[in-house]
């Protein structure tokens, strides 16, 4: 019965996306990428399989990439050069390798990104340009390797360093996570938590309550660097730095995914800088950030920002420091 359900939502949603036009029409291109099946089953999954609901969610998506140019993101390049790598030293995210069935992997350094050396719209311009580049490079990359379609990521989130002062912290990650909720839904199908230290723990206890079964499922927490449960996933050679003390393949000739300078980077950057060349732009790349509107986060999300943001404040004010925590052992979900 469940799948017969599910076919009839996906026919229905399918339906109304075809009555689509201009300019709806081209930017939902952008986002399907030749599947538009696999796009309405995403915001069919994020909604519960409530056709009305997600389709509303899909359309508030298409008119926000309207609204900021989005379908253009890949063709602004951060410039100059010294921006974009500062941004790569505080905002701390690389892609380490493919898993066993293909999926690209991501690493996060939640713990250790600082979001200090650019404004929150440099960092958002820069995360946007990443979901698209996973979406439009990335990922067909990925599928034309494997020999089959690959639609979805693997994320290992990095919680060494974080502190009871990491508020600012927190709420760039918020706006982070309220852009990839609200436009690029169930384009990850398991997050892995890594290296959490106690203040970690402690906000885990109260927002894991609030979460959705189907959110639940998708976090894995695993214990210090998780190394081993990773392997069963994927090989060594896609482990990020930090799950592997004894070196690991996301190190090129020296460099972490993290950095400016892995292939990574460097690739994504000149992919973005040649769009721009190519949509004759002329004369020199001008430097400013794009001022991309943050859509109004689901209830939730909102709610969970806020049980973390409290849950700080209480652990700050017991403990009356804000130094990290050593590391403990945290049972997965």
């Amino acid at each position: 019965m469940a799948a017969v359900v599910s076919e009839e939502a996906i026919k229905q949603f399918s339906a109304l996306m075809e009555q689509l036009e201009e300019p709806l029409k081209t930017t939902f291109q952008h986002v399907h990428q030749g599947y538009p099946r696999g796009t309405v089953m995403r915001f069919l999954k994020a909604r519960e399989w409530n056709v009305p609901k997600a389709h509303k969610m899909l359309m508030d998506c298409l008119n926000w990439r309207l609204q900021n140019e989005i379908d253009s993101v890949l063709a602004k390049p951060i410039v100059p050069s010294d921006l974009y790598r500062s941004i790569r030293e505080t905002l701390l995210v690389g892609l380490t390798g493919y898993s066993k069935q293909g999926q690209p992997v991501y690493a996060f350094g939640v713990g250790l990104s600082t979001f200090d050396k650019a404004s929150v719209h440099y960092y958002l311009q820069s995360h946007i340009q990443m979901n698209e580049y996973r979406d439009r490079v990335v990922l067909p990359g990925a599928s034309n390797m494997f020999g089959k379609q690959v639609n979805t990521c693997l994320k290992i989130m990095d919680m060494t360093g974080l502190k009871l002062s990491a508020l600012n912290q927190i709420k760039m990650l918020s706006t982070i996570t309220a852009v990839d909720d609200l436009n690029y839904p169930e384009k990850t199908e398991t997050y892995y938590i890594v290296n959490a230290p106690y203040v970690f723990s402690a906000c885990w206890k109260v927002v894991k309550p609030l979460l959705q079964e189907r959110t639940k499922k998708k976090i894995k927490v695993l214990y210090g660097p998780g190394r081993d449960e990773l392997l069963k996933v994927m090989d060594h050679e896609a482990l990020p730095h930090f799950c592997n003390r004894e070196g690991s393949g996301s190190l090129s000739d020296g460099v972490d995914c993290y950095s400016y300078d892995h292939p990574f980077h460097q690739q994504l950057y000149n992919f973005v800088k040649q769009q721009a060349l190519s949509q004759d732009i002329v004369g020199p790349l001008k430097q400013g950030s794009m001022h991309v509107h943050v859509p109004v986060p689901d209830i939730e999300d909102a709610k969970i920002a806020e049980t973390i943001e409290s849950e700080l404040h209480k652990l700050r004010e017991g403990n009356g420091l804000s130094r990290s925590f050593n590391r403990i052992n945290i049972e997965g979900p």
